[in-house]
């Protein structure tokens, strides 16, 4: 494949659901660990029944045609394939957008979204703030895999970003918005800083302004909002969390080994993920459920399918993995963004525009919460058309 764009569709042969299943049912499941349910990681008992309902109930075939309903397209940039969603809008003023998903996700983290900001007029919303939208699959994700033997060059926030730009000038896009979540939140800031000429703004669910432990971010806050940052401080540089990211930062082709062999390994792995927001409860109670079964689903399957579990630790293991980057060479609208304090914080290094102080059921917000946020970027984007 040259630098020219080829059509792409999702065909996974049956032979790869049937060993799915197999695997599934061949499980060796461990014993329940003595103490709360959830205080130890996934309970064994919840995961036995996601796990019969994918190899059992889940219709994989049922949503691989709804994400082939979306065209699709694959090219090389880079030395490396990059697919992704193209779906344009009815509108003839929309305003080309490029939507990076999050760490551990995938293209299907757009599936209710695209829709509306597409077509608003269809979903009771403005048309004059349509959309078309290019979804690339990250490097290493899904069906964008790397190519064997690896190509040992980092996969950096900055470099995907440039990857991003080239892909946008291929499909003729000289002006255009950028959204991202979590690992896309990294990449859209990143693709303002390599094409500022053409981004016209960035859209983020939250990240900036995030404490990082140094004293210099409480001057000039009050009593209240330094115990506010310093909390926030604590709960994502201390001991919190269930640890994963310093041993991906460190060890990720030894994780890999057991994501690659065993699927309840990767869905246990997700559905701690997909769960794990405003953090485990104390009690050891289930976490709320966000996000619908199939769709956990249908992301755990393509992570499976495409044997990409591994591949996609890159995030964490070439550095790309933590907050935001600052940059005030675009307008910054944030979604998620928390408290005004926070807002007063991101301020230092970017040009703020448009601050939201959302709450969602999942960090997969596209997924966990689609409408709201489908509104917040068109409501974003509208103030720079």
């Amino acid at each position: 494949m040259s630098a020219e764009i080829q059509p792409f569709r999702i065909a996974i042969p049956q032979d790869d659901l049937d060993d799915l299943r197999a695997r599934l049912a061949a499980t060796r499941w461990p014993r329940r660990l003595p103490g709360a349910e959830w205080s130890r990681g996934v309970p064994v008992a919840h995961l036995k029944a996601l796990a019969e309902y994918w190899r059992d109930g889940y219709d994989w075939r049922a949503h691989e045609a709804e994400l082939n309903a979306f065209p699709q397209f694959a090219t090389v940039i880079d030395g490396e394939q990059v697919h992704f969603l193209h779906v344009r809008s009815p509108e003839p003023d929309a305003l080309p957008l490029i939507m990076t998903h999050s760490w551990p996700n995938s293209i299907a983290e757009f599936t209710d979204v695209i829709g509306p900001l597409t077509d608003p007029r269809a979903h009771g919303g403005d048309p004059r703030r349509a959309f078309h939208v290019v979804a690339p699959s990250l490097p290493g994700f899904g069906f964008s895999p790397f190519p064997e033997p690896a190509d040992d060059r980092p996969w950096s926030a900055a470099r995907v970003a440039v990857a991003w730009a080239e892909l946008m000038a291929r499909l003729g896009y000289g002006r255009y918005g950028a959204h991202g979540n979590d690992a896309g939140a990294l990449v859209s800031p990143q693709l303002a800083l390599a094409a500022p000429e053409h981004v016209v703004g960035v859209h983020l669910t939250g990240g900036l302004g995030m404490p990082t432990g140094d004293p210099a971010e409480l001057e000039g806050l009050d009593d209240g909002e330094r115990a506010e940052v310093a909390f926030l401080a604590e709960m994502l540089n201390g001991a919190g969390g269930s640890g994963y990211a310093p041993y991906l930062a460190r060890r990720p082709q030894t994780l890999s080994y057991g994501l690659l062999d065993s699927p309840v390994a990767q869905l246990a792995y997700l559905v701690e993920r997909f769960t794990e927001f405003d953090g485990w409860p104390d009690d050891g109670g289930a976490p709320a459920e966000p996000i619908d079964r199939d769709r956990l689903l249908t992301n755990a399957s393509l992570y499976w399918l495409t044997a990409t579990a591994g591949s996609s630790s890159w995030t964490y293991y070439d550095g790309a993995a933590g907050m935001p980057v600052d940059q005030a060479a675009v307008p910054t609208g944030v979604s998620h963004g928390g408290s005004a304090v926070f807002r007063r914080l991101a301020e230092r290094g970017n040009d703020i525009v448009h601050w939201a102080d959302n709450t969602a059921g999942s960090h997969m917000i596209a997924m966990s919460d689609p409408g709201p946020l489908a509104a917040d970027i068109a409501e974003f984007f509208g103030k720079l058309r």
